[in-house]
């Protein structure tokens, strides 16, 4: 994820998961993966919210996305899940003006901080949807309809009492895999290890997901954010994984 401003809430998390361990009528297990995130916007993130949330944001349960209708365009979708501030999913949109960039998170403060990016610097191709990422993927994304997901530094949840809210598991990459459409690309990053060698054998299970061996319908290069940086400089190894939709 970007780098997050200090916050009265637990810390960082990508949106993923309801409470609770039953699995939905899609088969998918919701458990809580993000923290409870809270925080006051301060008066110019409130104006940007005001004035764009209406045209470039919507919340968990609004109904399904037509994707072509809200970008007014057509082109390759990415989905990142957990986009924090913003800055770098602002930095990649940027420098890829073709593909469509749907930003994920529960943070309204971030959210809010990456509205002010897009109008500050005229980015066309961000949308925003505030809420949990198994929701949004299930009820809002139609299958087989995305060129990438991208899930960077989501929380490793290092207790191993907690594994069970991490958001990178077997059930969630059946579900990215079904979202992705084949040739399709998902993307992860963590500076957690354990985390890294859990995840890679998740990914690895699933059998719709397998080595990604033609060009990405995306850019691979992520921008380096404050967060990526002091895991860096206390010596975490980073560690970049991807997948690719090979089954029909």
């Amino acid at each position: 994820m970007n780098d997050p401003e200090p916050e009265t809430s637990a810390g960082p998390g990508p949106a993923s998961g309801r409470s609770g361990d039953a699995p939905d009528r899609a088969g998918f297990p919701r458990v809580t993966s993000f923290r409870t995130r809270t925080g006051v916007l301060k008066p110019s993130r409130q104006d940007a919210w005001d004035r764009l949330w209406a045209t470039f944001g919507r919340d968990a349960g609004a109904g399904p996305i037509d994707v072509d209708g809200w970008f007014e365009r057509t082109a390759p979708t990415v989905v990142e899940i957990g986009c924090g501030m913003g800055t770098s999913t602002a930095e990649m949109a940027l420098a890829e003006p073709g593909v469509n960039v749907i930003a994920i998170d529960v943070y309204k403060p971030g959210l809010a901080k990456l509205l002010q990016l897009i109008e500050e610097n005229n980015i066309a191709n961000i949308r925003i949807v505030r809420g949990d990422a198994v929701t949004i993927l299930e009820e809002m994304i139609a299958p087989a309809s995305l060129a990438g997901v991208r899930v960077f530094f989501p929380d490793p949840w290092p207790k191993k009492r907690h594994h069970k809210r991490r958001l990178l598991k077997p059930e969630m990459f059946r579900l990215i895999a079904t979202r992705l459409q084949p040739h399709g690309v998902l993307h992860v990053a963590t500076d957690h290890a354990e985390y890294a060698e859990f995840i890679e054998e998740s990914g690895n299970s699933e059998p719709m997901l397998g080595s990604v061996t033609w060009p990405w319908p995306m850019s691979s290069v992520r921008p380096e954010t404050k967060f990526e940086g002091r895991a860096a400089r206390v010596g975490s190894a980073i560690t970049d994984l991807a997948w690719g939709r090979i089954t029909e």
